[in-house]
């Protein structure tokens, strides 16, 4: 099957430059990946050319892509290999990533622990979470995965039992589903109060298939399910994702990339929505790249973020661009610290 995302053109992206807004900003990219793929590669020289793009990265969430799995061994370890590939690919970066959210079989229930033993024993210190493949829609325009999983992985009675390890690990669970998944999410969440449940991409509004994200019943249903989320002290949400084909957006199909004027223009309902519901403290942004940059550049995606942020105090904006993201990931505040003196709260 062909890769559900728009194809990276370096060419295509370099048609639009901006001045970098609020250089001084520091900031955590809460989630992207790394890949070396027949549609494209994105190892560490890729992502650290966007980094040193002007803006002030500090640090980086690593999230599983299936880079890299070992091809012997058990199968339910296979997925170790994805953390020694990234740290090899990025020895010398000891930030990027600052943390690691891994691949382990939820499926497996309680026998999953002598993974997440595994998974932490290769992570040198870094792994601070777990994602399985769970984003399913019955529809076949819905889909954000080139290998979708099977239906009911969220509310089988294993994946329960596999994310109460996790928890016991002292590790997070992201979680990348659609709006339509969210109750699904939700029993989940509220089931496990000590575990950390970290929502990926804005809790997956659709704008394709069966799903007009312009539609007022679209935009009420996702903002309902995100708002009972939450209501749950042990949540969190990622903003961004907005690159997703599944949203809607097809910026890639332009002739030229675009503003980061437009982009925070096309956002704002979802990004000011998910800050209202879950407060700054517990909201971060990503960048979700390389998967969104076949819409739009880092440069762009930053910037446009900054504008939808303008209007808040720097603590919020902090709070937002490094410290909700830290905190969760377990990630040293002392990257962060300004340079103008002013110490992370």
């Amino acid at each position: 099957m062909n890769s559900p995302h728009h194809i990276v053109r370096e060419d295509w992206l370099a048609l639009a430059q901006e001045k970098v807004l609020a250089p001084d900003q520091p900031i955590l990219d809460a989630h992207h990946h790394l890949w070396d793929r027949p549609e494209g590669r994105y190892r560490t020289e890729e992502l650290m050319g966007d980094v040193c793009a002007g803006h002030d990265l500090r640090a980086s969430v690593y999230v599983q892509c299936r880079t890299g799995y070992r091809t012997e061994g058990p199968k339910d370890l296979r997925p170790v290999g994805e953390v020694e590939t990234i740290l090899n690919w990025t020895a010398g970066h000891p930030t990027f990533p600052a943390a690691i959210v891994a691949m382990a079989d939820l499926q497996l229930g309680d026998a999953v622990r002598p993974v997440l033993d595994a998974l932490s024993a290769a992570a040198d210190g870094r792994l601070r979470g777990i994602r399985n493949t769970t984003a399913w829609h019955p529809d076949p325009a819905v889909r954000s995965n080139p290998n979708p999983p099977p239906d009911g992985l969220l509310r089988s009675a294993a994946f329960l039992e596999g994310a109460r390890a996790v928890a016991e690990h002292g590790l997070c669970l992201d979680i990348w589903a659609y709006q339509t998944q969210l109750d699904e999410v939700y029993a989940l969440a509220a089931a496990l109060p000590d575990l950390t449940v970290v929502i990926d991409h804005c809790g997956g509004p659709l704008g394709v298939g069966p799903h007009d994200r312009f539609a007022p019943e679209t935009f009420t249903a996702w903002r309902n399910a995100m708002a009972r989320l939450a209501d749950l002290p042990n949540t969190r949400v990622k903003i961004g994702g907005f690159g997703l084909n599944v949203m809607g957006w097809r910026y890639g199909d332009a002739p030229r990339p675009p503003s980061s004027l437009k982009l925070a223009g096309d956002w704002a309902l979802w990004v000011n929505t998910c800050i209202d519901l879950f407060g700054p403290t517990r909201a971060m942004f990503e960048s979700n790249f390389p998967v969104d940059k076949g819409q739009y550049s880092y440069r762009t995606l930053w910037n446009a973020f900054k504008r939808l942020t303008a209007g808040h105090s720097q603590d919020s904006r902090d709070a937002l661009f490094w410290q909700s993201a830290a905190r969760t990931y377990g990630i040293t505040e002392q990257i962060f610290a300004h340079d103008n003196g002013r110490k992370p709260s």
